[in-house]
């Protein structure tokens, strides 16, 4: 017998501890579990028609149809992406008040992925850097940022009544505590979780006080065209880069498309000039080339398809702008059932947010009753899904919210 054969065994991944849920997606696997028939999940950022089905566009169903008789390939596609994509990217985006020749554009899995390159590129090379991200933000950014050794600090954004935008907290934060040269993690709109976004007016001010402080504007535009329109929702980045002349944007076409499961986003990096885009670009693919080297095709495809053909884009205009208005509906029907619930509270707060999230004002008791007491799953924050709203189902809904409120 070997030396080896008498060796008492390691168990290398013996003493690994399991990982906590993730904060939203393990929500999900709690919702399937459940054995409730009148089980209800309003936690996943998912669009969700009268059917609580999410559905595909039909102007995603005739991009496809195309494809299927045009594909002559699944060969490797650049580092970058789908060159016509990036371009239509910058289109969408930018319209023409940015010289191209100052952008530079990757196709990025979703819009996580272009986050994950962001702070690969902020890592290595603009360490030490740290990052102000909004308090609350999405679950998902923190840890994000934080796998590349990004530091963070937050400042404010919501009122202390959870309410409204504190636009006096977050000039307060910056001005007082950020450092020059450091960035600044902005929603572009419809702000996850709570929907409620800053005016035109408070967006110029908060551009200058970026430019003031020498801040960098690192933009999530996840929600495009599901707050007010598809161009009108620009217009914070339109804002920012009046005052200010480099930032990032990373966007996601996951929601508006609805692609979920295609992972099609991208990443933007406005530069002063052509010379620092095409080197920014050089490094920004240093950071792809070792993490997904190369990005899928389909769904970028699917969505340059579409952009490239007037028809289909009008029919997603259409499609896009039919989601962002039963949302609204959806949110004004809360409100108003939620009047006759029998609470006694006043939720017409919710009506001015925007896109897919509202805050509920619920606390994490009050949220863990609704899916212990209700079989109604909302995340910990009180952030509620108005996209997985049932027109037919919203009495169900308001009751259960009315009873955990008075409990």
């Amino acid at each position: 017998m070997t030396e080896s054969a008498n060796s008492p065994k390691i168990s290398r991944f013996g003493s690994i501890t399991t990982a906590p849920p993730d904060a939203i997606l393990g929500l999900t696997e709690a919702f399937v579990a459940d054995p409730s028939p009148t089980k209800m999940n309003l936690s996943v950022g998912v669009y969700k028609d009268a059917t609580g089905k999410t559905p595909i566009l039909e102007c995603v169903k005739e991009a496809e149809r195309q494809l299927v008789g045009c594909e002559v390939t699944k060969g490797y596609l650049p580092i970058s992406g789908v060159s016509e994509y990036c371009s239509q990217v910058g289109d969408l985006i930018f319209g023409d008040t940015i010289d191209r020749s100052r952008l530079a554009t990757l196709q990025t899995p979703g819009g996580t992925g272009g986050l994950r390159i962001a702070a690969g590129f902020l890592a290595s090379q603009l360490a030490p850097i740290r990052l102000w991200t909004p308090s609350p933000t999405w679950a998902n950014h923190l840890p994000v940022f934080a796998s590349e050794g990004v530091p963070m600090e937050s400042y404010r954004y919501l009122s202390a009544d959870r309410t409204s935008f504190d636009i006096e907290g977050m000039i307060d934060d910056l001005q007082s505590k950020a450092k020059p040269g450091e960035a600044v993690l902005l929603h572009a709109c419809c702000h996850n979780p709570t929907g409620i976004d800053p005016t035109p007016e408070q967006w110029a001010e908060i551009a200058k006080v970026l430019a003031s402080k020498h801040l960098l504007p690192v933009i999530d535009f996840a929600y495009q065209g599901f707050g007010k329109g598809l161009q009108e929702d620009t217009a914070s980045i339109h804002a920012v880069l009046k005052e200010n002349e480099e930032a990032i944007v990373c966007n996601s076409f996951s929601k508006n498309f609805g692609l979920y499961s295609e992972r099609v986003g991208g990443l933007t990096l406005v530069a002063a000039d052509d010379s620092a885009a095409k080197a920014s670009m050089s490094q920004l693919k240093k950071v792809v080339r070792c993490n997904y080297s190369n990005p899928p095709r389909h769904g970028a495809a699917i969505v340059s398809t579409i952009l490239g053909d007037e028809d289909l884009t009008s029919s997603w205009h259409a499609e896009l702008a039919a989601m962002r208005d039963r949302i609204q509906q959806l949110r004004t029907q809360f409100v108003e059932t939620m009047k006759t619930a029998g609470s006694g509270h006043d939720f017409t707060f919710l009506l001015p947010q925007n896109g897919m999230f509202s805050y509920s004002g619920l606390n994490k008791m009050q949220v863990d009753q609704l899916k212990n007491e209700h079989s109604i799953y909302i995340v910990g924050s009180g952030r509620i899904n108005v996209a997985g709203m049932s027109e037919n189902r919203m009495e169900q809904l308001c009751s259960a919210v009315a009873q955990v409120l008075e409990s």
